[in-house]
């Protein structure tokens, strides 16, 4: 019997369903006699000579017809939201939590949660049932909220949301969307999110409970539908059966708890690999010893990924931008090797790139990141100083204090407050590229009578929205930035080529062939014997660019006038030049630590 057909011979018995609250008696029925009576009766004057007791039915009749219509209509809509409720909760337990993935075949799936939550209904008497269906309804509701921010990591970040690690880009999200649309916009769209959360939670509850109270009506049916459903959830899950592939027709929504258990299992594992540093005791005499005298400058270039030089949408004409910057340097006296190394993160996070490659540990989660502040782990940076060089961090993109320039080792980390700037901003981007390597060479390398300098420097101009995009000056003209003004506000609005996925795309682009252009003209402009630039991506683009899947690796490239520094590396099988081709090596980027120092110094003294 359908669910439809059984409250429909419900009401007929007269008894009250709890769609429509009403009875078959809440209205008078009309004999048949009197309706053919009134059905005789062509108008007023048959009615009037019919009598009054013939008037008196046609108006019951004409009475009892509207309070009918009314019955009808909120059946229908009472029917209506039930359904609607049913969609919604099954919605959340079985929806792909990723957009590529939203077909209908997605959606032939069998929830067990939804099978042991309609079980557990079943056998509760009726208090604690109310109590469990709200509780479980609440779950739903903030399942439903993480599975919408699902979508969101991996439209970004191609990857679902961790609930114990990613609270922290709550924060970097509200900064990025005020440097954006502006604090009054950043307000607003906080306070549209907190009140869809709210409704979220509270359709959820009351979807729940609707759905209850009709389990329990046809208990009947629900339990021979959750018997047959449970044996196929089983039967599915040892076939493995998938119409999707990667979402099994066994469906759970239990992931995240899962992700919990290995967040705390994670911490033992991060405290063991942190345990391990080969260069922890070795004196500054003995590091990089090759280097002695050299600015070393490791620049990260914002969204610089693989697919900048291999998507055939972005590679000829980044590719030509790297292939005419290899011949003016090489021109120059320069000589640069590239490969590939694999990011821990992707679309964002940025920070766990620059940590992981100066650590020497990997570091993709916010976990891992804290943790590591916290010890006394050997940075890059940090060897370095040990080493007697001055070390600096030059972050355009911080706007506030960065208290872990600390841990990194920086005798001064530069900001966008004390870099000088006096231009607009462009979007994210504080300052364009060009402006921050001026004002380094200004502030650190023009200097008389100084110590060699290294610096971190992550270049900013290819951040998203990638645009506007400055363009290239002379770098006479530099000067305090001001020169950019015009540049800021040409062109059209983020807002206009954000509705266009191909415009973002060349955007994109535009915005890697300008950082990696700033950077080259930089070497022929201020480069000598004495510079090292070590540039490499951070991480790849959102999927907005990449498409869904890609991989993680970022190039990596190394220039030197002096050929003494690449022998150091010739074992490790580089090539030559400013582009890496599909064949040059790939490495983790935590890798990149130990071999650089151990490539510029002695062999290290084992340590635990």
């Amino acid at each position: 019997m359908s669910f439809f057909t059984s409250l429909q011979r419900r009401s007929t018995r007269g008894r009250t369903t709890a769609e429509d609250g009403l009875t078959t008696h809440d209205h008078p029925e009309h004999k048949p006699d009197e309706e053919a009576a009134a059905d005789h009766a062509g108008g007023p004057r048959d009615v009037e000579a019919a009598g009054p007791d013939v008037g008196r039915s046609r108006e019951a009749a004409a009475a009892g017809d509207a309070g009918g219509g009314l019955r009808g209509r909120r059946l229908v809509a009472a029917r209506v939201t039930t359904v609607l409720a049913c969609l919604l909760v099954l919605f959340t337990l079985i929806a792909p939590d990723e957009v590529s993935r939203l077909t209908p075949a997605a959606f032939v799936r069998i929830p067990v949660e939804g099978l042991l939550g309609v079980a557990l209904v079943l056998i509760l008497p009726a208090r604690p049932r109310r109590v469990v269906a709200t509780l479980a309804g609440v779950a739903l509701g903030l399942l439903t909220i993480v599975k919408i921010v699902d979508v969101g990591f991996f439209t970004v970040l191609d990857r679902p949301f961790n609930p114990v690690f990613d609270w922290t880009f709550v924060g970097a999200a509200a900064e990025f969307v005020t440097e954006s649309i502006g604090r009054a916009g950043a307000i607003g769209a906080l306070v549209a999110t907190a009140a869809l959360a709210v409704a979220v939670l509270l359709l959820m509850t009351l979807s729940v409970l609707r759905l209850t109270s009709l389990v329990v009506r046809h208990n009947t049916t629900a339990g021979g539908a959750i018997a047959v459903l449970g044996i196929a959830w089983v039967v599915c899950t040892v076939l493995g059966a998938q119409l999707v592939p990667g979402m099994p027709v066994a469906a759970h929504a239990y992931d995240h708890s899962l992700q919990v258990r290995a967040a705390l299992q994670d911490r033992k594992t991060f405290a063991a690999e942190s345990a391990v540093d080969a260069f922890r005791d070795t004196p500054g005499e003995d590091l990089l010893t090759a280097l002695r005298g050299k600015d070393v400058i490791v620049s990260f270039v914002e969204s610089y990924g693989r697919d900048a030089v291999e998507d055939p949408e972005f590679a000829p004409q980044v590719g030509a931008v790297l292939d005419a910057g290899n011949r003016r340097l090489r021109a120059a006296g320069f000589a640069a090797q590239s490969a590939f190394l694999t990011s821990p993160t992707s679309g964002g996070g940025s920070w766990l790139a620059h940590s992981t490659l100066l650590s020497g540990l990997w570091v993709d989660n916010q976990q891992r990141y804290s943790t590591l502040l916290a010890s006394d782990r050997l940075t890059l940076n940090g060897a370095f100083r040990r080493a007697k060089w001055r070390t600096v961090g030059v972050m355009p993109g911080n706007t506030r204090d960065w208290p872990e320039g600390a841990f990194f080792g920086y005798d001064r980390v530069y900001d966008a407050r004390n870099l000088g700037y006096r231009g607009p901003r462009f979007n994210w981007g504080t300052m364009p590229d060009q402006y921050t390597l001026s004002s380094f060479e200004r502030l650190e390398r023009a200097k008389r009578d100084r110590a060699p300098v290294m610096a971190e420097m992550p270049l900013v101009s290819s951040h998203a929205p990638w645009v506007p995009t400055p363009r290239l000056i002379d770098w006479g003209d530099v000067g305090d930035g001001s020169v950019f003004g015009p540049m800021a506000t040409a062109g059209d609005s983020p807002e206009a080529v954000w509705r266009d996925p191909a415009r973002v795309r060349a955007a994109y682009r535009g915005s890697i062939e300008y950082s990696l252009n700033s950077l080259i003209t930089y070497v022929e402009t201020y480069g000598d014997d004495d510079l090292v630039l070590v540039f490499l991506g951070d991480h790849q683009p959102a999927p907005i660019i990449t498409g869904q899947g890609a991989d993680r690796d970022v190039p990596i490239t190394i220039v030197a006038r002096d050929r003494a520094v690449l022998d150091r590396i010739s074992g490790w099988g580089w090539q030559d030049g400013l582009k890496p081709g599909p064949q040059a090596p790939i490495w983790r980027m935590d890798a990149f630590r130990d071999r650089f120092l151990t490539a510029f110094g002695p062999q290290p003294h084992s340590s635990r």
